[in-house]
């Protein structure tokens, strides 16, 4: 047999002088004969601050057991994570992209301190998940991420974004306090990311295309065998990815970014994988644009009826075989590209060849034939009144164009309780500022007040746009990522009520139809609001955080 590769862990662990670290190893589980394998370490995301990831410690504990079992010796450690549900609507989400940052961080941090040879990352919530991705792709050792798996639909197939609207139709008077209570109570039944293709879902799928994770890996249900026997090969997979020297920079390069873009936009995905695969393009080292979700979008379909927008939960997708068949129609219909390899150790091509095709007569993916949209859903608008980029979600139901009346807000507060009191009416288009990544700072998401509209039934007539972002749930004509933000000065801050802005689809124009002379003369009269942070983990992320734009990372300028 040969030695096994260890070209980390041998730093820590071989020869006389490190006799002390062999020494803080053995009471946390090493044997002697531990020290001469390859160490894995297996990054989870554990905790009970949410259901999306208070399973992850059995998750961790498989994968630990797949690693020993194929010859190395594994050690489990813990990051944070928060819950976009909770803190939704609250300063508290402000920590949620932030968290982004400090799990990355965090990761890469245990990783290269402890000298691990690969790893195992398991991410069940948002913002963990594209985290775990980050520092894989930062540390560059071999390793396999894990997604946590969904949830189950609750009662009558509802889930959480059933409760945010719930509360609109209880402002608009549709739903009584029995009925949101009964809502609240039977939408969420237990372990597992939101049930529909929002962020987590999304995510997952476009990690898996990436090549990062195992076949199959984002369409399991958080309890099942299934999942449990993911997180296991896991472990088994990324000892083997030691031994054979396959590292994430063999696997992620612009062809695989564009898998994703691909996967993403036939399963109607969460504008925030804007957001992510930017950042973890970063990470990586990889040219990847906010242009290139045009470019790519607008020569791949919509197929997936899936919500927000469409009628179908994850848990249905998997019950028709998850994304692998989808990703052999892409594949055959050359909007993938085959060759790239995954932590299988075989191309994307290699590991679809024996996929079956879904069955007849489902309704969840439609066929190329008949799309839902026939190109992409993530729309990068331009113009004056975002010179810089913004992220429409234009799924073909809320319609390609809107023109209204600017409702401006400072905050997401107030924007929300004009909402919820009926300020808000037909035509309007709501402008929720100072929400940006530096602004908010930490770009909070916008669930709520887009739930609260279509709860009031104004979805169709009410626009929302905002410096800051949206949840994977969050549904409407709605524009985010407005760029430059607010707080840096962009056009956002310099728009007043009773203005009329045009947002165009088709065109990809979003504009404020003010003159340029009355612009400049409220650019001489705006000031910079003081900043919501002046000391701990929002200023410093603040100071730091590059543009939306850009993937809202915090070492771009760096």
């Amino acid at each position: 047999m040969t030695e096994p590769k260890r070209p980390h862990s041998s730093i820590v662990v071989d020869g006389v002088e490190q006799a002390p670290s062999r020494a803080m190893l053995y009471p946390v589980g090493f044997k002697r004969e531990d020290f001469a394998k390859a160490q894995v370490g297996i990054a989870s995301t554990w905790s009970m601050v949410t259901p999306c990831n208070m399973h992850i410690d059995a998750l961790a504990d498989a994968a630990a057991t797949g690693a020993d079992e194929a010859g190395a010796k594994s050690v489990v450690f813990n990051t944070i994570t928060v819950s976009d549900g909770i803190s939704m609507g609250t300063p508290g989400m402000r920590y949620s992209l932030v968290s982004r940052e400090v799990i990355a961080d965090s990761i890469e941090t245990v990783v290269a301190a402890q000298g691990f040879d690969g790893v195992v990352a398991i991410g069940g919530c948002d913002k963990n998940m594209p985290a775990c991705a980050m520092a894989l792709a930062r540390l560059d050792r071999p390793g396999v991420f894990v997604y946590g798996g969904t949830i189950q639909t609750g009662a009558e197939r509802r889930d959480i974004i059933s409760v945010f609207e719930a509360v609109g139709g209880h402002a608009a008077g549709t739903v009584d306090d029995d009925q949101l209570l009964a809502v609240e109570q039977t939408a969420i039944p237990g372990p597992g990311s939101c049930a529909g293709m929002y962020t987590a879902n999304t995510m997952a799928s476009a990690i898996e295309a990436m090549g990062l994770s195992l076949p199959n890996s984002s369409a399991q249900e958080a309890v099942s065998e299934n999942k449990r026997q993911d997180a296991h090969q896991a472990g088994a997979a990324a000892a083997r990815l030691v031994q054979a020297g396959i590292k994430p920079s063999d696997i992620l390069c612009l062809e695989a970014f564009e898998n994703a873009i691909t996967v993403v936009t036939a399963l109607e995905g969460s504008t925030n994988a804007v957001l992510h695969l930017l950042a973890i393009a970063h990470a990586a080292g990889i040219p990847l644009a906010i242009d290139d979700f045009t470019r790519i979008g607008s020569r791949v379909p919509v197929l997936a009826d899936m919500r927000p927008a469409g009628n179908y939960a994850m848990s249905e997708l998997i019950g028709i075989g998850g994304i692998e068949p989808l990703m052999k129609t892409l594949l055959d219909a050359g909007l993938l590209h085959g060759d790239c390899l995954t932590v299988t150790g075989k191309t994307l091509a290699e590991n679809l060849a024996d996929v079956s095709p879904y069955p007849e007569g489902q309704r969840i993916i439609r066929p190329l034939h008949n799309p839902i949209k026939p190109d992409g859903h993530l729309v990068i608008l331009r113009g004056n009144l975002a010179p810089q980029g913004a992220v429409a979600k234009i799924t073909g139901h809320e319609g390609l164009r809107f023109r209204g009346t600017a409702r401006v807000f400072h905050g997401e507060e107030a924007g929300m309780a004009a909402i919820m009191d009926g300020t808000v009416q037909k035509g309007d288009v709501v402008v929720i500022r100072y929400e940006g990544p530096r602004g908010g700072p930490g770009m909070r998401e916008m669930l709520s007040p887009t739930s609260a509209i279509n709860g009031r039934g104004l979805s169709a007539d009410v626009a929302l746009l905002t410096d800051g972002r949206f949840s994977g749930g969050s549904h409407g004509f709605v524009v985010g990522h407005v760029t430059p933000e607010a707080f840096e000065g962009g056009p956002i801050a310099l728009v007043e009520d009773g203005d009329a802005i045009t947002v165009d689809a088709e065109k990809r124009e979003i504009n404020l139809e003010v003159s340029s002379d009355d612009l400049a003369t409220r650019r001489e009269r705006w000031q910079r609001p003081a900043p919501y942070a002046e000391r701990g983990t929002l200023a410093k992320y603040a100071k730091l955080v590059s543009s939306a734009s850009e993937g809202a990372v915090t070492d771009k300028y760096l």
